[in-house]
């Protein structure tokens, strides 16, 4: 009983809908990078329209897709134009869960299309469209909230339990990530020279890589801080926790060592250095579309305050 009254508990907490919203806006984002990316270099039918029809090769199609006719360019372009719909008005936040189901049922139908034009962010991005059904993430910062109060934000509580989902996810994805590179690339009992040989590859690569010969130790450096960052995840989890509760001696230290913050900046250089330097399609801002989880919302109200006073008197 002593369990269930503290599972109760910890189910029943509610706070602001801040952070969910600005994971809500972030996603939608992302959806429109997903899609937008592929609109822009004009490869829709390549890669999402059957050979019969123009693509480069033949496909069984979705569900949906097959019953709207299957993998033609009427069909394929026309899901392609409500997912940006859909992700527009994700960013918006107008149509709260039921947006969120439609985001995901439309892009799965599309991104599901071709495995060979797909890749792991695709499956991050269904995960965290399925989170946006289950919170409640047009509470506030929300078209919702203006058709609902008049005014853009709003103090309407929201359960705890989905932004503690949303880092969750985040923290199943790196750990398992780091759990998974046994190499002697990746692990001290190796050279840690991962990044150095990813960095070659000419598929990823934005520009030329082979200067980074040149600084190799510092290659080695950031292979082993990224391995050890992910293997750790999990301790990331605890101190999102630890925040939320200080409680402890060893929560109060998680606090003080601004473990979570360290974690957040190292994923951060991380995934931007990634952008820049390669090609990895919308993992990294999809990434961190997650990251407004880790952070409660008096967080952000706290520093949303601090900017409004450092502005000039006659800003």
């Amino acid at each position: 009983m002593r369990l269930y009254r503290r599972w109760v508990e910890a189910t029943s907490a509610t706070e602001a809908g801040t952070s969910l919203a600005l994971f809500r806006i972030a996603l939608g984002l992302c959806v429109l990078w997903t899609l937008g990316s592929v609109v822009g270099s004009d490869t829709v039918d390549l890669l999402w329209v059957d050979s019969a029809h123009g693509g480069m090769k033949r496909l069984s199609g979705t569900w949906l897709v097959d019953a709207l006719g299957g993998p033609v360019p009427s069909v394929v372009h026309g899901l392609v134009a409500a997912g940006m719909v859909c992700g527009l008005a994700l960013v918006v936040g107008i149509g709260g869960r039921l947006t969120a189901l439609l985001t995901l049922v439309v892009v799965r139908a599309v991104t599901g299309l071709n495995t060979e034009a797909a890749g792991s962010y695709d499956l991050l991005l269904a995960n965290a469209l399925w989170l946006a059904v289950l919170g409640d993430t047009t509470a506030t910062l929300s078209v919702d909230a203006r058709l609902r109060t008049g005014r853009w934000t709003s103090a309407r509580p929201v359960g705890m339990w989905a932004r503690y989902l949303v880092a969750f996810q985040l923290v199943v994805m790196y750990a398992s990530t780091g759990w998974q590179k046994l190499s002697a690339y990746w692990t001290p009992g190796g050279d840690f020279s991962a990044l150095y040989w990813i960095l070659q590859q000419p598929g990823w690569q934005r520009i030329d890589m082979t200067w980074t010969a040149w600084v190799f130790p510092v290659t080695q450096l950031a292979t082993a801080v990224t391995w050890v960052w992910e293997v750790t995840a999990p301790v990331l989890l605890l101190a999102v926790w630890a925040h939320d509760a200080p409680e402890g001696r060893i929560r109060r230290a998680l606090v003080r060592w601004r473990v979570r913050d360290v974690y957040v900046v190292v994923g951060l250089v991380l995934h931007v250095s990634l952008l820049v330097l390669m090609n990895v399609g919308p993992f990294g801002p999809l990434s961190m579309a997650l990251y407004p989880a880790l952070y409660a919302p008096d967080a952000f109200h706290r520093g949303f305050r601090r900017m409004v006073a450092r502005r000039p008197s006659g800003a």
